[in-house]
């Protein structure tokens, strides 16, 4: 899927300007990521935590195709929450309909780390898709 959302105003982000790490919860997969080559995937703000996770073979469900229209990307940021850019209000309404809420809160497909420091990234177990499909 992939694209924009024409209904929302698009996140202000800061790219990240040197590598760093992110490491995704509970499967304990760590990537370095370096800014030069972003976008991973076209899921998501380009360097956003489910671009990242496309690129680590992370499943991360994103039933909108990242695009802020759903919450099914909803994960906790348990570590480097500084470094990314803050939650928009639309992405505040879509995680008013996410479960499990949590200060640490945010959509994938929004939240993009700056590079500041490492983030640790908890995916809940309802938002991790299993399936895989063969192309």
């Amino acid at each position: 899927m992939g694209g924009k959302n024409p209904y929302i105003k698009q996140a202000e982000v800061d790219l990240p300007t040197k590598k760093y790490k992110v490491t995704f919860l509970p499967d304990n997969v760590t990537i370095e990521v370096d800014p030069a080559d972003l976008p991973y995937s076209r899921d998501g703000l380009p360097g956003s935590i489910l671009d990242l996770s496309e690129a680590a073979g992370v499943a991360i469900d994103h039933a909108c195709g990242g695009v802020c229209a759903c919450s099914t990307c909803h994960v906790y940021i348990r570590e480097g929450l500084k470094s990314c850019n803050p939650a928009t209000d639309d992405e505040e309404d879509m995680l008013d309909q996410a479960r499990g809420l949590e200060p640490v809160s945010r959509l994938g497909c929004q939240c993009v780390p700056n590079g500041a420091e490492d983030v640790v990234v908890e995916i809940p177990s309802w938002n991790r898709n299993l399936v895989k499909e063969n192309h």
